[in-house]
């Protein structure tokens, strides 16, 4: 698996008269980790349904490697773009190994059975996000942190190029959005998330673009982008943002009250 380039240009969203992403570019060099960060209803989840394509933009491109994404075939696009979504899948009625099986279907032939390989990058994905104590099982009796954890696991196995994945920490305890988000920054692929936690953002990602209705309001290295002023007029709050002595990456503190 290697990484891919992932170039947004120009693209606008609507639903109906109302604009839902508006104009938004942005790019993400190949082993990028790259944060979309905003306040609710600014347009994150959108514009990652865009890239992996779900949502046709009414204008603008996606374009993987150079290509239009849009005009991929399926199968390709499978094997390049893997996506973990915020919808838990909570009705599938598989055990939680074969919902990270379905990851490698992009792989192989109709009907085809596991191979030693696919069994291997199926164990290594559930043992990546602590998964293999419940690997066998129902999928519809995990819990929500669960079942997120097998989602991204099945993501893992799928051996994408770029990674998508909007709000993957949702759900988790402390441990596993460190332990999930680490494995993010490890991986040979091009990576896009949607988060809210920003100190979680400020730590993990190489860029940050911060999306305020529907439009990106600023974007760069973390340290550049998450400033008081930005957090003032961005989410309406007052904060307080050093560099973490540890760390080296900036920490956001939000002070009482807010902005009115």
């Amino acid at each position: 698996m290697s990484a891919t380039e992932l170039a947004v240009e120009g693209v606008t969203l609507t639903a109906g008269a109302h604009h839902l992403v508006q104009d938004v570019s942005l790019t993400a060099r190949p082993g990028e980790v790259i944060g979309l960060v905003g306040p609710n209803g600014s347009g994150k989840s959108s514009l990652l349904r865009a890239v992996y394509r779900v949502l046709r933009p009414e204008a603008g491109r996606v374009r993987v490697d150079g290509t239009d994404a849009w005009s991929l075939p399926v199968r390709r696009l499978a094997r390049t773009v893997a996506a973990v979504v915020q919808e838990g899948g909570g009705d599938i009625d598989l055990t939680a190994r074969e919902v990270v099986a379905m990851g490698r279907s992009p792989h192989k032939k109709l009907l085809a059975g596991d191979t030693a390989e696919d069994a291997r990058l199926i164990d290594g994905a559930l043992a990546a996000v602590g998964a293999t104590g419940f690997a066998d099982r129902p999928f519809d009796r995990l819990s929500g942190g669960e079942r997120r954890r097998v989602l991204i696991a099945r993501a893992l196995a799928q051996e994408p190029s770029l990674l998508v994945l909007d709000e993957p920490t949702n759900h988790l305890d402390i441990r596993h959005q460190l332990d999930v988000l680490g494995i993010l920054r490890r991986l040979p692929a091009t990576v896009l998330v949607a988060l809210h936690d920003l100190n979680l953002a400020a730590f993990h990602c190489d860029r940050l673009y911060v999306l305020r209705d529907g439009a990106v309001t600023a974007s760069g290295p973390p340290a550049e982008v998450l400033t008081p002023d930005l957090l003032r007029r961005v989410y309406g709050v007052e904060a307080e943002v050093v560099v973490h002595p540890r760390t080296g990456a900036p920490q956001v503190t939000y002070l009482p009250g807010n902005c009115g």
